[in-house]
């Protein structure tokens, strides 16, 4: 099981509020990180939550804990994640509608359904309502990624 993740955002209080309300959860501030640090936990209080931090916040390597520390913001980065939603569909694109976020229902390998949502601009999340969670358990598994794999991989898209 994955705990926590974190990513950074334009206004990470306003974003852990939405992922909260995805979740059904709470937003609550994350100062151990740095000021402006919110987190967004879910809905079942199960212990997994969504760490947002400020736009150019970078993790550091301390003699102690790790330390939040500012460096350059960029924009676009390499990370997104996968979250579960009871939401249906509608009210998800309603919700990103609302913030002035991009979304939009896709098939992954026509295999499975994602709401991809467009967090200020540049940072992609994929959600999931529970049929979507249905079909992306029924299909995300060792076996058939090996049987994918010895298939011959897909090869990516070009930009």
């Amino acid at each position: 099981m994955l705990f926590h993740l974190s990513f950074e955002a334009d206004d990470p209080k306003r974003v852990a509020e939405v992922l909260a309300e995805i979740w059904g959860g709470t937003a609550l501030p994350f100062p151990p990180v740095g000021i402006g640090s919110w987190m967004a936990f879910h809905g079942a209080d199960n212990g997994t939550m969504i760490e947002v931090y400020p736009r150019g916040t970078t993790l550091t390597e301390t003699g102690d804990d790790a330390v939040g520390v500012m460096g350059e913001p960029r924009r676009h980065n390499g990370v997104h994640f996968a979250m579960s939603t009871d939401l249906p569909l509608d009210r998800v694109l309603a919700i990103a509608a609302r913030e002035g976020w991009s979304a939009k229902h896709c098939r992954r390998g026509g295999k499975f359904g994602v709401i991809e949502v467009w967090i200020d601009g540049c940072q992609m999340i994929e959600v999931l309502t529970p049929q979507m969670q249905r079909e992306y358990l029924d299909c995300v598994t060792v076996a058939n990624w090996t049987q994918m794999l010895a298939a011959g991989a897909p090869q990516p898209l070009a930009a």
